[in-house]
């Protein structure tokens, strides 16, 4: 029976992903933890933070969820127990992504909006605060998870599989956990950075209209430089912010339609387009972990070259 399209695409495409986004964010965490790049001590951070969030999905996401459970479907990793830590684990990685980035958004537009607050806030201990608070607080938040799943099959007494409890998403607390995952992995997320982009926008805007203003007033050195950094901060704001957006965004519609979060435990019809919704969300979601470290790459020039310089050290070493 010939297989359907969808799952040809996932055998393809995830293996792929993986060997692509595993060693573009372990160089990427490295470059920026040598700080050589020319950005401030606060961005740093949230930008490691960032990308070891992408990390954690590509390790719990893709190979160990998405590869390794989907080929060897009997293995230890399907013992119930594991799976539902699995199934947390990438709960909880995927979150710390998206709020990572919503953090750097806030951020950024203080840094532009909040004239007198940014120096306190934007601070390289600020940021460690915020980003340990956000995990504290979605590692708590998450563990409704592990009650959410029930076994897919008993042999010989040894639960295997994990799928969606009929009970408890039929329950109250289910249904209100459900549409509040939806609402804090998307919506709130989406609403948030919407909101801190079009300010950051609109102040950007009045700047330059006083920047003009003020132009005859300043020397023209001092005047493009200021200008060139606040239009790389921008620049990488923007394109972080917007490819989020857009690559998430189907996954979010998906799943609050849908409601089916663990497809790869799915046993119903595969050519069902609620499934495949669903898979098209993860697939266009798990891209922005790749995606990152290229964006970082095409704005930032430093970043461009302690990149070039890592790659001729590690061919160096190859070839020696």
């Amino acid at each position: 029976m010939r297989k359907p399209a969808i799952l040809l695409l996932k055998e393809i495409y995830y293996p792929l992903l993986a060997a692509a986004c595993l060693p573009a964010n372990m160089i990427t965490v490295f470059i920026l933890l040598r700080r050589n790049c020319g950005l401030s001590k606060c961005i740093s951070t949230y930008m490691v933070a960032m990308a070891t969030a992408d990390l954690l999905v590509i390790i719990n996401s893709i190979i160990v969820y998405r590869i390794l459970s989907y080929h060897f479907p009997f293995s230890f990793l399907s013992h119930t127990p594991v799976c539902k830590l699995i199934v947390y684990m990438i709960t909880v990685s995927l979150d710390l992504t998206v709020w990572f980035t919503v953090s750097f958004t806030f951020d950024r537009f203080v840094v532009i909006c909040c004239q007198r607050f940014k120096a306190k806030y934007c601070t390289k201990r600020t940021a460690t605060t915020v980003l340990t608070v956000v995990s504290v607080l979605i590692l708590l938040k998450n563990i409704p998870v592990l009650f959410a799943y029930e076994p897919e099959k008993i042999i010989n007494k040894i639960q295997w599989g994990c799928r969606s409890s009929a009970s408890f998403l039929a329950s109250s607390p289910g249904i209100a956990f459900v549409w509040f995952y939806s609402a804090w992995v998307a919506w709130l997320p989406f609403i948030l950075m919407f909101l801190f982009n079009s300010l950051t926008i609109h102040r950007i805007l009045v700047a330059n209209r006083i920047h003009i203003g003020l132009k005859g007033h300043r020397s023209e050195n001092h005047s493009n430089s200021e200008m060139e950094n606040r239009r790389k901060s921008i620049i990488l704001l923007f394109s972080v912010s917007i490819s989020f957006i857009l690559l998430w965004l189907t996954h979010s519609t998906s799943s609050a339609i849908t409601r089916l979060s663990s497809p790869n435990y799915y046993r119903g019809d595969l050519n069902n387009p609620e499934y495949i919704a669903t898979e098209t969300g993860h697939i266009l979601k798990l891209l922005s972990c790749f995606l990152n470290p290229c964006i970082y790459a095409m704005t930032q020039n430093k970043f461009r070259a302690e990149l070039n310089n890592v790659m001729k050290c590690l061919l160096n070493k190859f070839f020696d």
